[in-house]
């Protein structure tokens, strides 16, 4: 191979990877779901040893939250979950969360 020949082959090789989606670049956005309990209290995260951690408060029936099936974690049957109303993320029993994609 000649070095232009090798030049070129770099550059397309260079442009390709530079043009690929990164996986780690595509978030998973969560899926539009709501508070189905009464009452459910958030943690901040999940230790497979002890449960959930460090609560940090009481979601009501309603509130606008966001999971998605199949690509954020379920743990004993503690989901990862999204608050939308102060955009932050947590733990809350997965049967509190209901109500796919209605808003």
């Amino acid at each position: 191979m000649t070095v232009r020949g090798t030049l070129a082959a770099t550059a397309t090789v260079a442009a390709t990877a530079l043009l690929a989606p990164s996986a780690a670049a595509d978030p998973v956005v969560p899926e539009h779901a709501i508070i189905v309990c009464q009452s459910a209290t958030m943690y901040t995260n999940y230790d497979s040893a002890s449960g959930p951690v460090g609560p940090k408060r009481v979601l009501g029936h309603g509130n606008k939250v966001g999971h998605t099936r199949g690509a954020h974690p379920v743990y004993n049957g503690w989901a990862a979950m999204f608050d939308f109303g102060p955009n932050d993320w947590g733990f809350v029993r997965y049967e509190c969360l209901g109500g796919w994609g209605s808003w």
